[in-house]
């Protein structure tokens, strides 16, 4: 991993490290592979997260633990996608609203959940190099990708959210590439927003035997 965390260029006097750009490159994919409902943004979402692993491992303890939950829930969304993926009528998962309670229980996670983890970046400094904006991300986007692979438009709320915070930590950190590309990922998610919103209003069509995808 040494190679990856060498400089591949330098942009607007920001330096860019291939491992940045390569692992961020793999999770816009991954973005743009789940405004498709393609059961693929999983195994790409889990190779951006062993690629940004890499890049962290090493000097920022707490943002490659970060990466290694981000696997496990890839994980967790290739299961939940294989299961779900004849509910749309289309060969691929329905996308919902969430319920007011689902609602409630996202919200309470990822308050209770950033607490928590940025006590444990601010006891141990090392873990971290802004514990309550870098905790707010890491349980931010846990919470994203639960919703995602429950199918639910508020993945995409989530996302936004995030992004709110994720693009200025990433410049002032010098990771600038991931910067860059959460300014795109904030194009992409109100485009699959969109697209997630007037899915979630059509009824599911069954698919006949026989017919394709």
């Amino acid at each position: 991993m040494n190679s990856l965390n060498s400089e591949a260029f330098v942009l607007f006097g920001q330096h860019i490290l291939w491992s940045d750009m390569v692992g961020n490159l793999f999770g816009l994919a991954a973005l743009v592979l789940g405004w498709r409902r393609s059961i693929w943004t999983w195994p790409v979402q889990f190779l951006a997260g062993l690629i940004l692993f890499g890049a962290f491992f090493g000097h920022l303890t707490g943002s490659a633990g970060k990466q290694a939950v981000v696997m496990l829930v890839a994980l967790y969304g290739w299961w939940q996608w294989q299961r779900g993926k004849e509910q749309g009528g289309d060969g691929h998962i329905a996308v919902r609203f969430a319920t007011w309670r689902e609602r409630a229980a996202m919200a309470a996670a990822a308050a209770a959940g950033t607490v928590a983890v940025a006590l444990l970046f601010t006891a141990y400094p090392k873990l971290s190099w802004d514990p309550w904006p870098d905790a707010y991300i890491f349980v931010g986007t846990v919470v994203a990708m639960y919703a995602q692979a429950r199918g639910m438009v508020e993945f995409w709320f989530a996302w936004l959210l995030v992004d709110v915070v994720g693009v200025p930590l990433n410049f002032a950190n010098g990771y600038a590439f991931s910067g860059f590309v959460y300014v795109i990922y904030g194009a992409l998610v109100l485009w699959g927003l969109r697209d997630w919103w007037l899915r979630s209003r059509q009824p599911a069509r069954p698919t006949l035997e026989g017919a394709p995808a």
